[in-house]
């Protein structure tokens, strides 16, 4: 039996690597986010989810599986409990695709969250998670705010 995942399409009027810099730099996902993601983006660099509280918590780590800025990054997903537990991991695939429609320029943004454990808190909180925060980033870069 194959394992679900979420599938998310956003159009963003911004140029990739516009759209690059708000899922990456820590400054930009701070705003909307309020977490930074940290690594060195190597493949087979670790990477984590930050929050932006004074306590600094993980919330989720993983490996860098694949950074080719600004069109693709795959990642490993994890919340720092489960890491090492091949069934608790599931994988993030972005993709970023300039589009060439009127008034442009405008990226489609894929997410594809895969290898969810059926059933998960994981997979619930994906379904939810992925389209408010692709929303505010969106509406950030657009607006400015």
């Amino acid at each position: 039996m194959s394992k679900p995942q979420f599938v998310y399409v956003i159009y963003i009027r911004a140029v990739p690597e516009k759209v690059w810099n708000g899922l990456l730099d820590p400054a930009m996902t701070r705003l909307y986010w309020m977490h930074e993601n940290l690594s060195d983006w190597k493949p087979g660099s670790s990477w984590s989810h930050k929050r932006t509280d004074p306590q600094g918590t993980v919330d989720i780590v993983g490996e860098v599986v694949e950074f080719d800025p600004p069109k693709r990054l795959v990642l490993t997903w994890v919340p720092p409990a489960e890491h090492g537990q091949p069934e608790k991991t599931s994988r993030v695939t972005i993709t970023l695709d300039p589009e060439g429609w009127p008034n442009g320029p405008w990226t489609k943004l894929q997410i594809v969250h895969s290898e969810l454990e059926p059933d998960s808190k994981m997979f619930h909180s994906v379904s939810y998670g992925w389209p408010g925060l692709m929303s505010a980033l969106k509406t950030m870069l657009e607006t400015q705010k």
